[in-house]
C-alpha cells in the first residue's frame, strides 16, 4: 500500500511538473521578431496545423498546443483563412487568434459614381483574388464601398456583395421615401441618384441638386445634365486619360448626340443609371431638397451656384466662364 501512495505521488509530482511546464510554454512569446504569415486550409486536421506551427517556430511545442487548444478552446474550431501572427505571440495568443478567425483582411474600394465597367476593373485589378470578371453588370446595381476580403475569395465573390449590399440599401430606404416624388420605381430612383452623384462631389449638395432635378421632373424640363451626355457618348466605359471620362471636353455639339441618355434632347429620366450611385446620393433623391431652383453651374471651387431664374442663370454661367477663363490661362 505504501509503495503505491509513492508511485501515485511521484505521478502526481509528474503530472504537475508538466502541467507547469506546458503552461510556461502556452504563455511563454515565441522567439519571432517580425509577423509571420500562415494558412489554414479547409478540412486541415488539427495535427497538421500544429506541426504547421511548430514548423514555423509559432509554437514550441505541437503537443502542448493541442492540449492547450482542447483544454481552453471549449470545442471551438480552428478555423480556415491565412493569419499573420504577431512577433513574440504566445501559444494562448496563436489559439485564441485561429480559433475566432482573426485572418488578414484585404480591402478593395469602388468609390461613389463609378460605371459597373468601371467598378469590374478595379476589381479585377485587385490583387489576391482569383478569377477574372468578364461580363459586366447592370449599370446601378453595385453599392460602392470598401470591401474587405479574404485571399481565398474570387472576384465574382466580391461583385456579388455589391450587388448584395445595393439589395439592402433599398431594403432600407425605398419604403421610407418622401411621399410624391415624380417617380415609381426603384430602378428610377437609382437612375436619377446616379445623375446627382455625377453632377457633384460635395456632399452637402446632394440634397439640394436632387431637389432642382425633382423640379425639372414635376415641370417636364429635360434635366439636361452633361453626365448623361457623356453616358452616351461613352456608354460607361470612359477613357480616363487625365481629360475627364471623353479625353477632352465636353462640347456644345456634343450635347445634340442622339442617345436617349442624353437628357437635352429628351425629357424625363434616361432609361437606366449612368453609373452606381452610393447611399447618400440614393438618400438625396428619396428625400430631396424642397427648394425652388431650375438651375445650377459650377463655382470654380468644386461647388455649384444655384438659380430659379434663367436670367440669374445665364449671368451665373457667365460669372462661370469668366473662372474658368481665368483658371486656364493661369496653367499656361
Amino acid at each position: 500500500m505504501r509503495a503505491v501512495l509513492i508511485v501515485l505521488l511521484l505521478v502526481l509530482v509528474i503530472a504537475a511538473a508538466l502541467a507547469g511546464y506546458g503552461g510556461t510554454l502556452y504563455k511563454t512569446p515565441s522567439s519571432n521578431t517580425s509577423p509571420v504569415s500562415m494558412m489554414v486550409e479547409k478540412g486541415q486536421s488539427s495535427r497538421t496545423i500544429a506541426q504547421n506551427l511548430a514548423d514555423q517556430n509559432l509554437v514550441s511545442n505541437k503537443w502542448v498546443f493541442l492540449l492547450a487548444w482542447k483544454a481552453g478552446a471549449g470545442g471551438k474550431s480552428l478555423k480556415a483563412g491565412e493569419y499573420e501572427i504577431a512577433p513574440h505571440a504566445s501559444m494562448k495568443d496563436v489559439i485564441d487568434q485561429i480559433v475566432s478567425g482573426r485572418v488578414v483582411q484585404r480591402q478593395v474600394t469602388v468609390p461613389e459614381g463609378k460605371t459597373s465597367f468601371e467598378v469590374l476593373a478595379i476589381v479585377n485589378n485587385a490583387q489576391d483574388l482569383s478569377g477574372e470578371l468578364i461580363d459586366i453588370p447592370p449599370e446601378g446595381t453595385l453599392l460602392p464601398d470598401t470591401y474587405n476580403f479574404t485571399k481565398d475569395e474570387t472576384k465574382a465573390d466580391v461583385i456579388a456583395r455589391m450587388s448584395a449590399a445595393m439589395e439592402k440599401v433599398k431594403a432600407s430606404l425605398w419604403d421610407g421615401r418622401d411621399p410624391n416624388l415624380p417617380f415609381t420605381t426603384w430602378e428610377e430612383a437609382v437612375t436619377l441618384a446616379s445623375i446627382v452623384e455625377k453632377e457633384t462631389g460635395v456632399a452637402s449638395e446632394r440634397k439640394r441638386i436632387a431637389g432642382v432635378f425633382i423640379n425639372r421632373l414635376r415641370q417636364g424640363m429635360p434635366l439636361q445634365s452633361d453626365p448623361t451626355v457623356i453616358y452616351a457618348l461613352t456608354a460607361g466605359k470612359p477613357k480616363n486619360d487625365g481629360q475627364g471620362p471623353l479625353g477632352r471636353r465636353l462640347l456644345s455639339k456634343d450635347l445634340d448626340t442622339a442617345s436617349p441618355y442624353n437628357t437635352y434632347r429628351n425629357a424625363g429620366l434616361p432609361p437606366g443609371p449612368i453609373a452606381n450611385p452610393g447611399r447618400d446620393a440614393l438618400d438625396a433623391v428619396l428625400h430631396p431638397e424642397s427648394n425652388s431652383y431650375l438651375y445650377f453651374v459650377a463655382d470654380g471651387t468644386g461647388g455649384h451656384v444655384f438659380a430659379g431664374s434663367l436670367a440669374e442663370h445665364n449671368r451665373n454661367v457667365q460669372d462661370w466662364r469668366k473662372i474658368r477663363n481665368s483658371q486656364e490661362s493661369g496653367k499656361n
